[in-house]
Parts: C-alpha cells; structure tokens; sequence
C-alpha cells in the first residue's frame, strides 16, 4: 500500500513501507555516495536495511556539490600542519562556480593544492545519477574537506556535519554557520556553540570566522583545528582589507594554523596573505571565477609559496628617506 513521505523537503509518494535502503534503489541512487538523515536523525550505513519509512517520516538525502571554498611546485621546506596531517601545499581550493567539472579538474592538477571543499547538498531527485563531482577530484592526491556553505544556525551546520561524515569522506569539516544573508558574514556565537558540539563528537573542525581575536581565542579553546579568517566578504574579490586584524591575530593565534579564508582576488592577494604570516589560504571564486581558471591556479600556486618564502626570510624596515645600496667611498668626483 502506497505511503506519502517527505522527501528532501517535497511531498513524495512510495510504494509501501521500505527501509532506507530500498528507497535508495527505488530512486536509482548510488548507495556509495550520499547520506541519509531519518526524522532528523542520520542513520548510519550498517541500518541502512533495518530502518523502514513509515507515512509521514521526513527523509533527507544529500551529496556533494561544488562548494567554496603530485603537481604543482611541492613544499616550502615545511608545509601546512592540521592536526597532526602535513601538507606540502598551503593552498586550498573549491569546486563551485566553475562552467565544467573538467575546467576545475585542470584548475585542481595547476594549483597544487592537496585539500579540497566541497559543498553538503540534498540530492537533485529529478536529475540523472550521471558523473559525479566526486569523479572529478584526485582523491589519491586530494584530502576533501566537506563545508557546511549556507548553514544559518547551529543546528543546521552540525546536522549537516553529520550527513558528510555519514557519507565516507571525512570527520574533517570546514565549519560555516552563517549570520547575514548578505554579507555571509559568520555568526560567531552560533560559531562556538557548532565547534564545542562537533569537536566533543570527534571531527576536526576549521571554522570560517571573522577577524576578531576574541573570538578566534574562544575557538581555539573549543577545540578548533585551525582558525580561518575572512580577508573580506566571501566572492567579494576585494583583497585583504583587514590587514592590521590579521597581523594581531597571528601574533595571539599561535597553537593552531591561521588560514585566510575568503576575498581573495588575485595572486597578489594571496602573496599579501602569507606574507602577513598566514599558515595558508582558502580560494575558490578568484580561480573559478577568473577568464582562465587553470592558468589563475598555476598564479596561486606560486603566489602562495612565494608569500611563504617571503614571510621566512623576513623583509627589510619600512624607512621615511632613502638609504643608498652602493658604497660611498671612492665615488668620482
């Protein structure tokens, strides 16, 4: 006898009472790529045949999507540390907001970066189950990092944390709970509150936060891997605008990385980030978004590790007057 469910928040009707795992073959879904929350609750795997769908039960199914945020120039002689994984690259890039996934493919292979985000949506139940995302990224070079991208409360982005776990990738999650839709700019309490809730359950949480050096202190102590700053609003494009912020916070921040993350534009940037003392950088628009994704990566790449070496060797004073770099003795006179 037919039931009416809600599935990814549309009235649907299915043919009887199945368990989850059936309505995953009644919907041609592939089993190995998506998550499965049951009223709210995820439901691991190894139920996936015992729990069954009665009328009127809500059912949530996600995937990954494009989201933002060998090869390449290799290490800078130390690379990036998070909790306890080194990565050779500082650089981590996205996977939305590119016109082909074999445009970000060839962006990815250029930027040299070892660590990818991508997004935790519901599935498209009215679209093909052709080649996914997941197809696309080198998962024997990569580490895919899921986000909790348009997440606005704290139980949004733990619930969705979950489902990414559930679904195999990672206990690693780039943290988001958001609290201006225009800005997207993070809601710093709701922000804590997510990071003690997931790091008690055992993920390694990145949270994007502001500059605030308050806040990132309150992160740290609830547990965060790394703190990651906004260098100006998400796709802005505008650069680092916060640059004194971000020079306090790494002088206070010291225990975990500092990664800069969002308003990059342009290599530049990305240089002006590392040379502040940032451990890495985030970026997806400004190499997705770019006439040339893949030649733009190739400028991150080098950007990075270039602002790196910079940052290491140590530049010289700023001075008012000039200071002449030949010897004065034995000039002609």
């Amino acid at each position: 006898m037919p039931v009416r469910i809600e599935l990814n928040g549309e009235s649907r009707e299915i043919p009887a009472s199945i368990s989850v795992r059936q309505l995953l073959e009644h919907l041609e879904l592939p089993a190995d790529r998506v998550a499965v929350e049951h009223n709210r609750t995820v439901v691991p795997r190894a139920r996936w045949a015992e729990v069954v769908i009665e009328a009127g039960d809500r059912i949530e199914v996600v995937h990954f999507v494009g989201g933002g945020s060998g090869g390449g120039l290799g290490g800078d002689g130390g690379g990036l540390r998070i909790a306890g994984r080194s990565f050779d690259s500082r650089l981590i890039v996205g996977t939305g907001k590119y016109a082909t996934h074999e445009i970000m493919a060839e962006a990815h292979r250029r930027s040299g970066a070892e660590m990818v985000t991508v997004a935790v949506r519901r599935v498209e139940l009215k679209r093909g189950t052709g080649r996914s995302l997941l197809d696309f990224i080198d998962a024997d070079r990569m580490t895919i990092l899921p986000n909790t991208a348009g997440c606005y409360s704290v139980d949004d982005a733990v619930r969705t944390a979950r489902l990414g776990r559930e679904a195999g990738l990672s206990e690693w999650v780039k943290l988001e709970v958001i609290g201006d839709e225009r800005t997207l700019f993070p809601d710093t309490a709701g922000l804590i509150e997510a990071t003690r809730v997931l790091v008690k359950e055992g993920f390694v949480v990145m949270p994007y936060t502001n500059d605030d050096l308050i806040v990132a202190r309150r992160l740290v102590d609830a547990g965060a891997a790394a703190i990651m700053p906004l260098g100006a609003p998400i796709g802005s494009g505008m650069g680092i605008q916060n640059v004194a912020a971000m020079r306090i916070l790494r002088e206070r921040v010291t225990e975990v990385p500092l990664i800069v993350d969002a308003g990059v534009g342009t290599a530049s940037d990305a240089v002006l980030a590392m040379e502040l003392g940032a451990d890495g950088v985030l970026m997806n628009t400004a190499i997705a978004g770019a006439d040339d994704p893949a030649a733009m990566a190739d400028a991150m790449n080098h950007a990075v590790r270039a602002g790196r070496l910079a940052y290491e060797a140590g530049r010289i004073p700023r001075k008012l007057y000039a200071t002449a770099s030949s010897p004065a003795e034995g000039t002609v006179r």
